[in-house]
């Protein structure tokens, strides 16, 4: 009598694995076409959704962060008080006017003058003044920041950015009345 081969164990393992492949990307079609999946703003985000899309998001704007090519001035602050009064208010605000449906977006457009946090930072004056650039260049996916990188000149963008760095420290007055609409 013949002995049979060993290999027939190899195969229903493969086959196994093959048919575990596919039946879980069938249930994840289904679930993707039929599941109760939050799309709509007001929905609860998937669990980890903020941190799956921070770390890629924090990793690529680390390498890709640049220096401000000029420094800060009252002229500086106000051509940026110029542009953030035209692109950026109607979603994050004035100081002291906050806008009503920023609350409404997923994520929340944050009030860009107001403090937040434990301690207490105004909008993002605690992030670099080149992270705040490369978010006004570039836009974040899936949260309604538009990419200005074609729309403003990087000049714009600088003024704006380093406008928004320093919104903790006070303004000098010609600026805060362009903010404000005077």
């Amino acid at each position: 009598m013949a002995k049979k081969s060993g290999s027939g164990g190899f195969g229903k393992v493969f086959l196994g694995f093959l048919l575990g492949i596919a039946a879980t990307a069938a249930g994840l079609f289904l679930y993707l076409r039929l599941g109760p999946l939050p799309v709509a703003v007001t929905d609860t985000p998937f669990p980890l959704e903020e941190q799956v899309v921070k770390l890629p998001l924090n990793a690529r704007i680390e390498r890709e962060t640049k220096a401000a090519p000029f420094g800060t001035s009252e002229d500086v602050f106000e051509a940026g008080a110029h542009v953030y009064r035209v692109q950026c208010m109607s979603c994050h605000g004035t100081p002291g006017h906050d806008v009503p449906y920023a609350k409404s977006m997923y994520p929340n457009a944050p009030q860009l003058w107001k403090k937040h946090g434990s301690h207490g930072v105004v909008g993002v004056s605690d992030d670099e003044v080149g992270e705040t650039y490369w978010k006004v260049a570039n836009g974040i996916r899936l949260t309604g920041m538009p990419a200005y990188g074609h729309l403003l000149s990087d000049t714009q963008m600088w003024q704006v950015s380093l406008l928004l760095k320093n919104a903790d420290k006070e303004l000098p007055n010609p600026v805060t009345r362009i903010l404000n609409g005077q």
